[in-house]
Protein backbone atom coordinates (compact mmCIF):
# COMPACT_ATOMS: atom_id res chain seq x y z
CA UNK A 1 0.00 0.00 0.00
CA UNK A 2 1.08 3.47 -0.85
CA UNK A 3 2.41 5.63 1.84
CA UNK A 4 0.85 8.85 3.27
CA UNK A 5 2.61 11.91 4.19
CA UNK A 6 1.12 13.82 7.36
CA UNK A 7 2.94 16.73 8.41
CA UNK A 8 1.97 18.01 12.02
CA UNK A 9 2.46 21.48 12.36
CA UNK A 10 1.62 22.73 16.60
CA UNK A 11 0.37 25.71 17.60
CA UNK A 12 1.52 28.84 18.68
CA UNK A 13 4.88 28.83 21.39
CA UNK A 14 4.32 25.21 21.61
CA UNK A 15 6.90 22.28 19.84
CA UNK A 16 5.92 19.04 18.18
CA UNK A 17 6.16 17.49 21.26
CA UNK A 18 2.12 18.34 21.49
CA UNK A 19 2.22 15.19 19.22
CA UNK A 20 4.39 12.56 21.30
CA UNK A 21 0.80 10.78 22.21
CA UNK A 22 -0.10 10.61 18.57
CA UNK A 23 0.15 6.96 16.32
CA UNK A 24 -1.37 6.35 13.50
CA UNK A 25 -0.45 3.13 11.85
CA UNK A 26 0.19 2.33 8.03
CA UNK A 27 -0.53 3.95 5.59
CA UNK A 28 0.32 7.07 7.14
CA UNK A 29 3.84 8.47 7.65
CA UNK A 30 4.43 10.70 10.29
CA UNK A 31 6.44 13.89 10.27
CA UNK A 32 6.77 16.40 13.00
CA UNK A 33 7.25 20.22 12.16
CA UNK A 34 8.39 23.16 14.02
CA UNK A 35 8.32 26.85 14.27
CA UNK A 36 11.12 28.90 12.16
CA UNK A 37 11.56 32.23 13.77
CA UNK A 38 10.20 35.44 11.63
CA UNK A 39 11.44 37.53 9.73
CA UNK A 40 10.95 41.22 10.87
CA UNK A 41 7.46 42.56 9.82
CA UNK A 42 7.08 39.14 7.71
CA UNK A 43 3.92 38.64 6.07
CA UNK A 44 2.22 35.16 6.76
CA UNK A 45 2.28 34.05 3.23
CA UNK A 46 6.30 34.75 3.26
CA UNK A 47 6.74 32.84 5.66
CA UNK A 48 4.16 29.91 4.69
CA UNK A 49 6.08 29.58 1.77
CA UNK A 50 9.16 29.47 3.59
CA UNK A 51 7.94 26.65 5.81
CA UNK A 52 6.51 24.68 3.26
CA UNK A 53 9.89 24.13 1.79
CA UNK A 54 10.18 21.97 4.78
CA UNK A 55 7.51 19.71 3.78
CA UNK A 56 9.41 16.71 1.38
CA UNK A 57 6.60 14.40 0.27
CA UNK A 58 4.44 15.04 -2.74
CA UNK A 59 0.58 15.54 -1.83
CA UNK A 60 0.59 15.18 1.59
CA UNK A 61 -2.02 15.49 4.39
CA UNK A 62 -1.05 18.65 6.87
CA UNK A 63 -2.04 18.94 10.42
CA UNK A 64 -2.16 22.22 12.34
CA UNK A 65 -3.19 23.25 15.75
CA UNK A 66 -4.69 26.47 16.68
CA UNK A 67 -2.35 28.88 15.08
CA UNK A 68 -0.41 25.75 13.24
CA UNK A 69 -3.82 25.24 11.48
CA UNK A 70 -4.09 28.82 10.22
CA UNK A 71 -0.25 28.16 9.33
CA UNK A 72 -0.95 24.93 7.12
CA UNK A 73 -3.79 26.95 5.23
CA UNK A 74 -1.85 29.23 4.04
CA UNK A 75 0.87 27.12 3.41
CA UNK A 76 -1.26 25.21 0.88
CA UNK A 77 -1.06 27.63 -1.40
CA UNK A 78 2.37 26.86 -2.20
CA UNK A 79 1.90 22.89 -1.87
CA UNK A 80 -0.45 20.04 -4.05
CA UNK A 81 -2.17 18.63 -0.43
CA UNK A 82 -4.35 16.14 0.07
CA UNK A 83 -6.44 17.35 2.64
CA UNK A 84 -5.67 19.59 6.24
CA UNK A 85 -6.57 18.39 9.52
CA UNK A 86 -7.34 21.48 11.46
CA UNK A 87 -7.45 21.31 15.76
CA UNK A 88 -8.63 23.68 17.65
CA UNK A 89 -8.15 25.91 15.14
CA UNK A 90 -10.82 28.05 12.90
CA UNK A 91 -11.35 28.43 8.84
CA UNK A 92 -11.61 32.04 8.50
CA UNK A 93 -11.22 35.48 10.12
CA UNK A 94 -15.03 35.27 10.59
CA UNK A 95 -14.47 32.63 13.56
CA UNK A 96 -12.19 34.68 15.54
CA UNK A 97 -14.23 35.27 18.90
CA UNK A 98 -14.91 39.03 19.52
CA UNK A 99 -11.70 40.16 21.36
CA UNK A 100 -9.84 39.22 18.34
CA UNK A 101 -11.53 41.21 15.68
CA UNK A 102 -11.46 44.22 17.99
CA UNK A 103 -7.69 43.94 18.36
CA UNK A 104 -7.66 43.45 14.12
CA UNK A 105 -9.42 46.56 14.14
CA UNK A 106 -8.26 48.84 16.71
CA UNK A 107 -4.55 47.27 17.48
CA UNK A 108 -5.23 47.10 20.85
CA UNK A 109 -3.10 43.97 21.42
CA UNK A 110 0.43 46.11 20.50
CA UNK A 111 -0.29 47.83 23.36
CA UNK A 112 -0.44 45.09 25.87
CA UNK A 113 2.97 44.61 28.01
CA UNK A 114 5.42 41.96 26.51
CA UNK A 115 6.34 40.37 29.76
CA UNK A 116 3.90 38.12 30.43
CA UNK A 117 5.62 35.69 27.68
CA UNK A 118 7.97 34.95 30.46
CA UNK A 119 5.59 33.84 33.03
CA UNK A 120 5.07 30.24 31.43
CA UNK A 121 1.74 29.98 33.49
CA UNK A 122 0.42 32.53 31.63
CA UNK A 123 1.91 31.71 28.36
CA UNK A 124 0.35 28.08 28.93
CA UNK A 125 -3.15 29.27 29.49
CA UNK A 126 -2.68 31.48 26.48
CA UNK A 127 -1.49 28.30 24.19
CA UNK A 128 -3.81 25.65 25.62
CA UNK A 129 -6.67 27.36 27.30
CA UNK A 130 -8.51 27.45 30.53
CA UNK A 131 -8.61 23.57 30.77
CA UNK A 132 -5.35 22.91 31.30
CA UNK A 133 -5.13 25.06 35.05
CA UNK A 134 -4.91 21.49 36.98
CA UNK A 135 -1.50 20.37 34.33
CA UNK A 136 0.08 23.41 34.14
CA UNK A 137 3.37 21.91 35.37
CA UNK A 138 2.90 18.85 32.80
CA UNK A 139 2.06 21.52 30.08
CA UNK A 140 5.04 24.19 30.56
CA UNK A 141 7.12 21.23 28.81
CA UNK A 142 5.18 21.71 25.82
CA UNK A 143 6.65 25.76 25.23
CA UNK A 144 9.69 26.11 23.23
CA UNK A 145 8.88 28.60 21.31
CA UNK A 146 8.97 31.61 24.05
CA UNK A 147 10.87 34.75 22.18
CA UNK A 148 9.45 37.63 22.56
CA UNK A 149 9.47 38.29 18.75
CA UNK A 150 8.01 35.15 17.45
CA UNK A 151 5.09 35.67 19.95
CA UNK A 152 3.64 39.05 19.25
CA UNK A 153 4.35 38.40 15.04
CA UNK A 154 2.27 35.45 15.81
CA UNK A 155 -0.21 37.10 17.82
CA UNK A 156 -0.27 40.10 15.79
CA UNK A 157 -0.72 38.12 12.08
CA UNK A 158 -3.51 35.67 13.99
CA UNK A 159 -5.89 39.15 14.76
CA UNK A 160 -5.27 40.24 11.54
CA UNK A 161 -5.76 36.70 8.88
CA UNK A 162 -8.27 38.04 6.58
CA UNK A 163 -9.42 34.30 4.62
CA UNK A 164 -12.54 34.78 3.84
CA UNK A 165 -13.25 31.30 3.22
CA UNK A 166 -11.33 27.67 2.68
CA UNK A 167 -11.39 26.48 -0.71
CA UNK A 168 -8.78 23.16 0.13
CA UNK A 169 -10.76 19.52 1.22
CA UNK A 170 -10.27 19.54 4.88
CA UNK A 171 -11.29 18.01 8.28
CA UNK A 172 -12.04 20.31 11.33
CA UNK A 173 -12.16 18.44 14.81
CA UNK A 174 -12.41 21.19 17.45
CA UNK A 175 -13.19 20.77 21.53
CA UNK A 176 -16.79 21.73 22.27
CA UNK A 177 -15.50 23.76 25.51
CA UNK A 178 -12.91 25.61 23.88
CA UNK A 179 -12.10 28.79 25.21
CA UNK A 180 -10.03 30.48 22.94
CA UNK A 181 -11.87 29.96 19.44
CA UNK A 182 -15.27 29.29 21.25
CA UNK A 183 -17.45 26.52 19.53
CA UNK A 184 -20.07 29.05 18.83
CA UNK A 185 -18.04 31.05 16.33
CA UNK A 186 -17.40 28.41 14.32
CA UNK A 187 -18.95 27.67 10.69
CA UNK A 188 -19.56 24.07 9.92
CA UNK A 189 -18.81 21.46 8.97
CA UNK A 190 -17.01 20.98 12.30
CA UNK A 191 -16.50 17.53 14.38
CA UNK A 192 -16.74 18.87 17.53
CA UNK A 193 -15.04 16.36 20.56
CA UNK A 194 -15.19 16.24 24.04
CA UNK A 195 -13.00 18.87 25.91
CA UNK A 196 -10.88 22.23 25.74
CA UNK A 197 -8.45 23.61 23.50
CA UNK A 198 -5.90 21.48 24.44
CA UNK A 199 -7.99 18.49 22.84
CA UNK A 200 -4.59 16.69 21.23
CA UNK A 201 -3.37 16.18 24.34
CA UNK A 202 -6.02 15.55 26.60
CA UNK A 203 -8.16 13.65 24.15
CA UNK A 204 -5.07 11.85 21.64
CA UNK A 205 -7.02 8.25 22.31
CA UNK A 206 -10.09 9.60 20.71
CA UNK A 207 -7.26 10.93 17.48
CA UNK A 208 -5.43 7.25 17.54
CA UNK A 209 -9.04 5.73 17.25
CA UNK A 210 -10.62 7.89 15.05
CA UNK A 211 -8.20 9.87 13.02
CA UNK A 212 -7.21 7.72 10.33
CA UNK A 213 -10.92 6.84 9.61
CA UNK A 214 -12.03 10.25 9.07
CA UNK A 215 -9.21 10.48 6.89
CA UNK A 216 -9.85 7.54 4.55
CA UNK A 217 -12.17 9.70 2.39
CA UNK A 218 -9.41 11.87 1.24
Amino acid sequence: MESIPIYFMPGMAASPKIFEFISLSEPFECHLLSWIPPQKNEPLSDYAKRMAERVKQPNPILVGVSFGGVLVQEMAHHLNVRALVLVSSIKSHNELPRAMKMADRTNIHKLLPTQWIESLDALALFAFGNGIKKRLELYQKYLSERDPEYLNWAIDTLVHWKQERLEIPFLHIHGSKDNVFPAKHLQSPVEFIDGGHAIILTQSQWFNANLALLLKDF
